[in-house]
């Protein structure tokens, strides 16, 4: 028997019924939005006539457990239709026809604004420049305002195209086309059809989980992370919860006096806090194993039985109070702090974070590492793990590895030896003189090393080059000015090397070449030669010569660097630089 009926549904219907609550978003469904590319791929899609999927509704007479609605308003009646699959279709197409703001990725809300161009019937995501550009409507959702008139949008519309671009702009032929375009437009809603299949209100909440997986399943929209977060909902929807409040309150100042996990140095997304407890409770880092396992799947007979879902869940609620423990959170930023990574953007990498979070409550909830000695292990752990990038290939594999080992170790002393004993194998002389400076003849934006290089400023209590202020002073974690206190400068200035040969930005933004300044004094530098620059600021009189050689220690700034070569300074100031990273990494 089908457990599903297939039934057609106008747009407008759609709209209307999660206007009125009728039609509502399950626990299993994420409140997530696509960007808004997608939002106006879609809407060029369904205007053109084409098909854009079916949708997956839950026609349930009972009350299980329902997010409130897509917009910020609380649904005004009892929900009998869930939304399964679809909810990032209709989610942008609501917020577009009805201006309504939705949650977005960082627990914010936000409109989603698509222009549309009549004359041609093109969509785009509007820009600074789009309100100018008369050819265009900036915000389509003005169209579908209860207070919009046809009849009066499209003569304004000419009217100001013409004001524009002239009272001869718009040929007869333009101003049907115009017409129809907008016509067509303002009568999606009641002319679009989606195929809507809805499940039996027989089916239980576990087999419409499954149903949300399978469908997903072969494409790339979910990973394991959210398939664990779907079976949450529906044993432990609290345990989701909290992952989803923690995630956001990481964000979100608190009101004065209350307690909550925010902070300016890591904010978790609520996959990466579920690793965590799977880590903790599981000694895993696969998460499709662990989703069979909570689903009480044995995994020598195959077999699932409740019991063993039970027993699984409880381990994980378990190790998840260890994870959105207020004092362990704090107490691990802390070690990120010790590491010298004082400030968000330092930390390229949220896996080397995460799952150094995760060896953090290893080594304090389970091996008891006095509190000195593992906040320095995991100061070195972190460290280690982000200079090498050892979590961004395959981060699943690798951290498999490391769990797979721990199960052999028994005591503190051992569970920081292991870590030890693995940044032994990397961090060998081979990687700090050869390996390192290697990696830096790069000109990523976003660099480990780089990172790491800063981080060591931090660690050495070095100066802001040309400054008698610490980097560390301007890295403050809670120093949030709205115009960035430090700056990258290029040594050897961009429009200078232009001049020389070097005009590419891979050439001009080699991570050799970058240096931290506060920001008055790269406006001050220009776009003057190093050799123009450098005498002019050495020869003020503001510095000492001790501290002249401490800014080219800390900096990394080779002899007499203003007048070498472009060529033959970076290779030189990549060792200085893997120097310094190294003597800040072993200070920690």
């Amino acid at each position: 028997m089908s457990l599903f009926t297939q039934i057609p549904y106008h747009l407008e219907t759609l709209i209307r019924n999660i206007d009125s609550g009728i039609l509502a978003l399950p626990e299993i469904q994420r409140p997530f939005v696509w960007e808004n590319a997608k939002v106006r791929d879609l809407l060029d899609s369904m205007y053109r006539g084409y098909p854009v999927g079916a949708l997956l509704f839950w026609l349930t007479s009972e009350n299980p457990p329902v997010k409130r609605g897509i917009g910020q308003n609380s649904q005004q009646t009892v929900p009998h239709s869930l939304i399964v699959d679809g909810q990032q279709r209709l989610t942008g197409l609501y917020a577009v026809i009805k201006g309504v703001p939705v949650l977005r990725n960082n627990y914010e809300y936000e409109r989603i604004r698509i222009a549309f161009n009549p004359l041609t019937g093109e969509f785009m995501v509007p820009d600074a420049s789009t309100p100018k550009d008369p050819a265009f409507i900036a915000d389509i959702s003005e169209i579908w305002s209860p207070d919009a008139d046809l009849f009066s949008i499209v003569p304004d519309y000419m009217a100001r195209y013409r004001a524009a671009r002239g009272e001869n702009s718009l040929a007869p032929e333009d101003e049907k086309d115009v017409k129809e375009a907008l016509k067509r437009l303002h009568a999606l809603p009641n002319t679009y059809t989606f195929t809507v299949l809805q499940l039996v209100p027989q089916m239980t909440e576990e087999e419409v989980s499954q149903v949300f997986v399978r469908v997903n399943s072969t494409g790339k929209r979910l990973n394991q992370a959210d398939f664990i977060l779907t079976l949450m909902s529906v044993y432990w929807d609290e345990g989701r919860h909290n992952l989803e409040r923690f995630a956001r309150e990481s964000r979100i100042p608190p009101p004065s006096g209350q307690k909550s996990p925010f902070n300016f140095q890591f904010r978790p997304e609520p996959d990466h806090l579920l690793r965590v407890g799977v880590a903790l409770a599981f000694r895993r880092a696969r998460l499709q194993h662990v989703y069979s396992v909570l689903r009480g799947k044995d995994m020598e007979t195959d077999k699932f039985s409740d019991e063993r879902r039970e027993e699984q869940f409880a381990k994980l609620q378990a190790a998840q109070a260890e994870v959105l423990n207020s004092a362990h959170w704090f107490e691990f930023l802390a070690c990120l702090m010790q590491a010298g990574y004082r400030r968000e953007e330092l930390i390229i990498s949220g896996m080397a974070a995460i799952y150094s979070y995760a060896f953090f409550l290893l080594g304090k909830c389970v091996y008891t590492v006095p509190q000195p000695i593992l906040r320095k292990a995991i100061a070195r752990w972190f460290f280690a793990s982000a200079l090498t990038a050892r979590y961004s290939s395959s981060p699943e594999t690798v951290m498999e590895k490391d769990m797979a080992a721990l199960r052999d170790v028994t005591t503190a002393q051992k569970f920081a030896d292991y870590l030890e004993n693995q940044m032994a194998l990397t961090l060998t002389t081979d990687y700090w003189n050869i390996t390192l400076p290697g990696n830096m003849a790069s000109s990523a934006a976003r660099s480990p090393e780089l990172a790491a290089y800063f981080a060591a400023l931090n660690l050495l209590d070095a100066r802001v080059l040309f400054s008698k202020v610490k980097v560390s002073e301007l890295m403050d974690p809670g120093l949030q000015p709205r115009r960035s206190l430090l700056e990258r400068h290029h040594l050897f200035p961009k429009a200078h090397l232009k001049k020389i040969g070097f005009g590419t930005t891979r050439q001009t933004n080699q991570i050799a070449n970058m240096a931290l300044l506060e920001w008055p004094q790269n406006i001050h530098i220009k776009d003057d030669a190093p050799g123009d620059y450098f005498p002019r600021i050495m020869g003020n009189g503001a510095f000492t010569e001790q501290e002249w050689q401490n800014f080219a220690r800390w900096h990394a700034l080779p002899e007499a660097w203003e007048t070498m070569d472009y060529d033959a300074f970076l290779p030189a100031r990549r060792k200085l630089m893997a120097q310094v990273i190294r003597d800040g990494f072993e200070k920690i």
